[in-house]
């Protein structure tokens, strides 16, 4: 315990057991620290020390100094020795706080203090953290002077008012369940100055009825942060009428999104002198002057762009391929960067691929968004393509062994049934288990993905699309678990539509007999000998169907939007991919850039070895 000149403080922390009330939980932790054992209270260590207690008034319970010890006893410095020392047996553990400790140190130089009269009328703070509390019972009305009441990471769902004490000035239920302010408005204390009810389930527009001056008539801070909710004009109507609010804390509710929110709160709460932890500037007051005057034409809506730059130390896959004979296959190789995003209720987001859609001829199948870069702020079209292999790949594409795909994180496999025999969305999700998880999006997401691109040192996307959302509760869900960014290759096999073997000679057409013959007999003449014609690689090919990759996948962390920040900018860092032997090859490839199966040029490695797209995602 840590004493203050008119008062105390208790408090408890620490996971506990099963849910119980506030009462038991005080006692538990009370009982924990051994008030009443050695070197604690009284006993064989210092009784001589204490004369019976039937002559004795209050102010005599302290022993006097002068009192002599008896042999076989301990002095109190001695037994205070013994709970001070670091390395004593009977100290308390690190993580004890210093009320603990005063406790401890209470119980030895006046024990007989310990009583619950004591701390009834002395104790003014109460701290109980994680001990599994879910019930304020009416056993807190005994503590006469309390005014601060912190009871963060309970399991509280409903706080029955009443047993408030009417004394409290400060009440902290951080980190519960509580998915109301409704039942601490029947008897609310009408002393309060600060609540603290962030990290619960407040959720619906009916809460901002209760933050009203009706109820906390001296209230002058006010931490609602990271709930559920998403009315921002009803609830600075409600908060407009708490004549002392001067701290206000909204950051990390859906409501907090939009591109406006704090402008219009500062704006519409004119005595207000910190916001979400920043002090509000007079620059502020006046650059926002005025604003909350059109909060009716505001859309209720956020905004995000998602921005991806560049990626470079990839391999270039082609150098471990044969050269292609006349027959094929002609090997491609193309890139691109995926990441999922919350997907709107109206389903707008399934334009943009990553769900289950219905493929002309081919049943049930999963399709991966390809969105073009945005132009001018406006959302394009999307083409679909289609991302997992049917019955044809399994049957002619060709893969390369393990030993020569070693310097590669991951590879997608085909599906085992043909993709026309997939009927529902469930035995799709039957299979997915056998395919690279981190090819689908999570659950409750659609998967957005770059242009493919060729191969290059550095393979630059220059991606950048907007999202824009209505429904901003799975919007703040899904900023609270992040999102992944995935690098992707895809490997095409192109094969010849009529396969010829090139030394055979091409038959005359019909007509142009006689004018060959004439130039074969003028070329013959000069003594020249005639070449045989070769037949040469036909330009339309077939293509199977895709083979992905993954070469690296990781997480990025999207909270910092919620508490606050205007973007999130990570460099995504997935290992060393390149080799000193796979370096050597790209060096000494010669371009085949005259091959009509190639795409773009396979120039010389840098000295990167490592995978970096830029992620950028900023609100607006």
């Amino acid at each position: 315990m840590e004493p203050s000149p008119d008062g105390g403080s208790c408090s408890g922390s620490g996971s506990g057991g099963a849910p119980e009330t506030l009462s038991e939980a005080v006692r538990e932790h009370l009982r924990k620290l051994c008030l009443h054992e050695f070197p604690c209270g009284i006993g064989s260590w210092n009784k001589s020390r204490f004369l019976p207690q039937t002559w004795r008034t209050w102010r005599e319970l302290t022993p006097r100094e002068e009192e002599t010890v008896s042999p076989g006893e301990e002095t109190v410095e001695a037994l205070l020795g013994l709970v001070r020392g670091p390395h004593s047996p009977w100290a308390l553990v690190e993580d004890s706080s210093a009320e603990d400790q005063f406790l401890r140190e209470l119980a030895i130089q006046s024990p007989l203090m310990l009583k619950d009269t004591f701390f009834y009328s002395y104790f003014r703070s109460l701290r109980v953290v994680d001990k599994q509390v879910s019930l304020v019972d009416k056993d807190l009305l005994k503590f006469l002077n309390l005014e601060e009441l912190i009871l963060s990471a309970n399991k509280i769902k409903e706080v029955n008012a009443a047993n408030l004490p009417p004394t409290l000035k400060v009440l902290e239920l951080y980190g519960n369940e509580m998915r109301s302010m409704e039942c601490l408005c029947a008897h609310p204390p009408p002393l309060l100055q600060h609540l603290g009810l962030g990290h619960n389930k407040l959720l619906g527009p009916l809460e901002s009825l209760y933050v009203t001056n009706n109820y906390w008539p001296n209230l002058v801070s006010l931490d609602l942060g990271f709930n559920d909710l998403t009315d921002l004009q009803g609830m600075m109507v409600s908060l407009s009428t708490l004549r002392h609010l001067r701290l206000l804390v909204l950051q990390g509710n859906p409501l907090a999104l939009v591109p406006y929110y704090r402008g219009f709160t500062i704006d519409s709460l004119t005595r207000l002198c910190v916001l979400d932890d920043i002090t509000v500037s007079p620059n502020e007051k006046h650059q926002f002057r005025g604003f909350s005057l059109s909060g009716d034409l505001l859309a209720q809506e956020a905004q995000f762009v998602v921005t991806i730059g560049s990626v470079k130390g990839v391999v270039d896959t082609s150098i471990w391929d044969p050269e292609p004979g006349p027959e094929g296959p002609f090997i491609t190789y193309n890139y691109y960067v995926t990441y999922d995003f919350v997907e709107e209720e109206d389903g707008e987001g399934s334009q943009y691929g990553g769900v289950l859609a219905e493929v002309p001829g081919q049943g049930v199948g999963w399709l991966l968004a390809q969105p073009r870069r945005l132009a001018g702020g406006r959302s394009p079209g999307c083409e679909l393509r289609e991302a997992v292999a049917d019955e044809s790949q399994e049957s002619g594409a060709t893969e390369l062994g393990e030993s020569e795909l070693s310097f590669i994180s991951g590879h997608s496999v085909p599906l085992p049934v043909p993709l026309s025999a997939i009927n529902s969305a469930e035995e799709l999700a039957k299979l997915r288990p056998r395919m690279d998880p981190r090819l689908f999006p999570s659950p409750g997401t659609v998967l957005f993905s770059t242009d493919r691109r060729p191969w290059a040192d550095i393979i630059s996307f220059g991606y950048e699309m907007q999202h824009t959302f209505k429904d901003l509760v799975p919007l703040k869900a899904f900023l609270l678990s992040g999102t992944t960014v995935t690098i992707v290759e895809e490997k095409i096999l192109s094969w010849p539509l009529v396969p010829l073997p090139v030394d055979i000679l091409l038959p005359d057409k019909k007509g142009k007999g006689e004018k060959n013959k004439k130039e074969t007999d003028k070329k013959n003449k000069k003594g020249k000998k005639v070449p045989k014609k070769k037949r040469e690689i036909p330009k339309e090919l077939r293509q199977d169907p895709s083979v992905l990759r993954v070469l690296g996948s990781g997480q990025v962390a999207l909270e910092p939007l919620l508490a606050g920040e205007p973007q999130v900018s990570t460099v995504c860092n997935y290992g060393v991919l390149r080799t000193l032997e796979s370096d050597k090859l790209t060096l000494a490839r010669v371009p085949r850039a005259e091959e009509p199966w190639a795409q773009g040029s396979s120039g010389c490695s840098s000295d990167s070895s490592d995978k970096e797209p830029g992620f950028i995602l900023r609100g607006q």
